[in-house]
């Protein structure tokens, strides 16, 4: 497989995993605006105490 063709499949599967991970807070918060599912896919990467300190945001207590 050429570096191209990996770097395209890195690419696909990444986009896939962060759709099922949207998917998965959708379920969980079916009420998500836009702006807050953002927020908790950030939350899942970086992950909470950072997200806190970088961005004011705690996920466990949800909205802005």
């Amino acid at each position: 497989m050429t570096p191209a063709a990996k770097a395209e499949l890195v690419a696909v599967l990444t986009r896939d995993c962060e759709f099922l991970a949207a998917a998965g807070i959708r379920q969980r918060h079916p009420q998500v605006t836009p702006d807050e599912l953002r927020l908790r896919l950030g939350a899942l990467r970086i992950g909470r105490t950072l997200m806190v300190e970088a961005f004011g945001w705690d996920p466990g207590e949800g909205r802005r």
